[in-house]
Parts: structure tokens; C-alpha cells; sequence
């Protein structure tokens, strides 16, 4: 009989993780996920994006409040799982990774040691890092720390957001946990143990402060910021128009390195575009959101909105 596994994930990294397992004939007896919640406007119960795959699979789902309840440790010890794999999931307690027999592992978004954290990709991008990665390694007491598994390699070309990053880590991810599973079921992997070098960067969980940008910073920095915010949760800035304060995020932006005869931080409209001026040059604004607005492009915006001669941000 093939060897048991249960799967942990919930965004849709996770799901193209869990497609492939599936596809890949493995025998998946059960996956965890977060329990529905009330999101959006409307406050309207969501399913996590891995239930949404589950629901066409005939794959039991668990959805744990509290990892520790006894009704869920009870559980997934009467499924007697050989291992678990884990993707895009909450920390793990030990009553709960120390189940299977051959150990529980871990997919990381980065090459571990480095960018251990809630947000690597959008971190190595926001870094103008010229590679990422994926790991996988069992999990222990401490996040993202256990013994390396399996890694491979990728590339960030120089128009890279968040979400395209994300896109090629998940498609190289999923073929990661395949080979992993296979390595440890016929025991062809030997676990190595995370050496660190002292140059490692972290990748902490994204918050209302640090996704502001620094007007400060040189201007390839700020759009590797916007990149590695985009498509979310969006870089932000503070629009001052007429005294009038509002919070705008920007997703995309164009660098113009150019003399200017304009003090730094001003909006200039010209030839139909969205100008920051900056004491290097220009950022030009291609798409933004304004306060419970939609994204829209910089030229639509313009079309419908007439904006002040004497606009700054901050």
C-alpha cells in the first residue's frame, strides 16, 4: 500500500503545490487548511483557495482553529500519516509535525538560509535580488531552520514583480515537493543541516509601515519596492493635494533618469503621465489606486480627474 500523506496549505501557492502531488498519483488521505472566513465588503464566508482544489478531489479537509485541539490531533493520528508536507501554512506545533513516521517538510519560497520569514519572494524582489529559490526541509522548533532537503534555483529578470516571481516559484515548487517525496520515501535524501554565513537577509511579515516608500531612496530602489509589492498588498505613499491628505498605492512605475528643474516629491502632469519628480529624475506613475477606487492606469486617471498644480507626496 503507498505511503500516507496529508498536505498543509491555504493560498494559492499552496495549490499549485498540492495539484501537482496530486497529479503525481501520491496518496494524499486529508489536507488542512484554514478555516472559512468572513472577507471583503460584504463580510461574505470564503473558502481558502487549497479547499476551493480539494471540493472537485474526494480529499477529506480538516479546517483547525486551534492546531493543538485534542478532536484534531485525534484525527490526524487515526489517519496515521508516514508524512506531511507543508506549504503556505501557519507554524506548525510540535504535537503536530513530530506525527508521521518519516517526518513532516516544509516548501520555503526561498534558498534557506536566506529569506527565512512571512514574505520572501516580495522581499528578494524589494531587494533587486538576481536570484531566488525554493527550499524544502523538515520541520523543527524553530521557523524555518530544519535540515535542507532539496533546492533549486531561480532567476528574477529586472521586470519581476511579486506576483510573477510567485508564479515561476510555485511552478518550480511543485516539482520540488514531487522529487522530495520521492527522495524520502525510497530514503535517496540526505537531510543537510542549514549553514548560515552571517550575510543571510530576513523576510519579515509585511505591515502598514514597511510597505510605505521612502521618497528618500534612490529611484531604482523605490520601483523595486512597487515590484515587490505588486500585485499585493501595493506599495504605498501619501498624496497632499490642497492640504487634503490621501493614501495612494502604486503597482507599476517607469524610471526617468533626467535633469529637472523641480524640487523632489512634486506631481507633474505632462504628456498624458503621472510624474514624481525626484532629485535624479522622474518616477512615472502607470498604475495607481486612490481611496476606494479600483486600480486604473495612469492615463485613464487623468481622462476622468482633474488634480492640482501643487500636488507633493510623502
Amino acid at each position: 500500500m503507498s505511503k500516507k500523506i496529508i498536505f498543509f496549505g491555504t493560498p494559492p501557492f499552496a495549490v499549485s503545490c498540492l495539484e501537482k502531488v496530486v497529479k503525481e498519483k501520491f496518496n494524499v488521505v486529508a489536507v488542512v487548511t484554514a478555516p472559512d472566513r468572513p472577507a471583503g465588503r460584504g463580510r461574505k464566508i470564503k473558502s481558502s483557495a487549497v479547499k476551493h482544489f480539494v471540493e472537485t478531489k474526494n480529499i477529506p479537509v480538516l479546517q483547525p482553529a486551534n492546531l493543538k485541539a485534542p478532536k484534531f490531533l485525534k484525527k490526524l493520528n487515526e489517519l496515521e500519516p508516514d508524512l506531511m508536507v507543508v506549504v503556505a501554512f501557519r507554524m506548525l506545533p510540535r504535537e503536530v509535525w513530530s506525527i508521521p513516521s518519516l517526518g513532516t517538510f516544509n516548501l520555503h519560497a526561498s534558498l534557506l538560509p536566506n529569506y527565512r520569514g512571512a514574505a520572501p519572494i516580495n522581499w528578494s524582489i524589494i531587494n533587486q535580488e538576481k536570484y531566488s529559490g525554493v527550499t524544502t526541509f523538515f520541520i523543527n522548533e524553530e521557523i524555518d531552520s530544519g535540515a535542507i532537503l532539496l533546492q533549486e534555483k531561480v532567476d528574477i529578470e529586472t521586470q519581476d514583480t511579486a506576483g510573477s516571481l510567485h508564479d515561476k516559484l510555485a511552478k518550480k515548487g511543485s516539482e520540488l515537493i514531487c522529487n522530495t517525496i520521492r527522495g524520502i520515501l525510497k530514503g535517496s535524501i540526505t537531510p543537510q543541516k542549514q549553514e548560515e554565513k552571517g550575510s543571510e537577509k530576513a523576510a519579515p511579515k509585511l505591515n502598514k509601515e514597511n510597505i510605505f516608500i521612502d521618497w528618500e531612496q534612490p529611484l531604482d530602489v523605490i520601483q523595486a519596492k512597487i515590484r515587490g509589492l505588486s500585485p499585493y498588498p501595493g506599495a504605498k505613499f501619501n498624496w497632499i493635494e490642497d492640504d487634503k491628505n490621501s493614501i495612494i498605492k502604486i503597482f507599476k512605475a517607469e524610471v526617468i533618469k533626467e535633469n529637472h528643474p523641480f524640487d523632489p516629491k512634486k506631481v507633474i502632469i505632462k504628456d498624458h503621465k503621472i510624474l514624481i519628480t525626484h532629485a535624479t529624475g522622474f518616477l512615472n506613475c502607470i498604475i495607481l489606486q486612490f481611496p476606494n477606487k479600483k486600480q486604473m492606469n495612469a492615463i485613464d486617471l487623468l481622462n476622468g480627474n482633474r488634480f492640482s498644480d501643487k500636488v507633493q507626496v510623502s
